[in-house]
């Protein structure tokens, strides 16, 4: 293949895909829609809601799923029997 053809060939094929992203062809933006159902229906009040609200109602979601673990494993250390605890309890 000589390099007029390459280049016409590579001309061609930007130029298609560029028509198809302008279109929302290529599958991107289904794929992308499809993934911001998902995550409405993962998100809780985020059904409906913008990509861009969603986005950020997600990461305070996440900040909050965090901090209950946090709280969850300084509980368990608290009420865990200590080692000091148990030895007296058997004498």
């Amino acid at each position: 293949m000589d390099m007029v053809s390459k280049s016409f060939t590579q001309v061609r094929y930007w130029r298609r895909r560029r028509r198809m992203t302008a279109r929302g062809g290529g599958g991107r933006s289904v794929a992308m829609k499809m993934k911001v159902k998902r995550l409405q229906k993962l998100i809780p009040g985020g059904k409906g809601m913008q990509a861009d609200r969603l986005f950020l109602r997600t990461a305070d979601y996440i900040l909050h799923l965090q901090s209950q673990i946090h709280i969850l494993q300084a509980l368990a250390k608290f009420y865990q029997p200590s080692a000091s605890a148990s030895a007296s309890a058997s004498v």
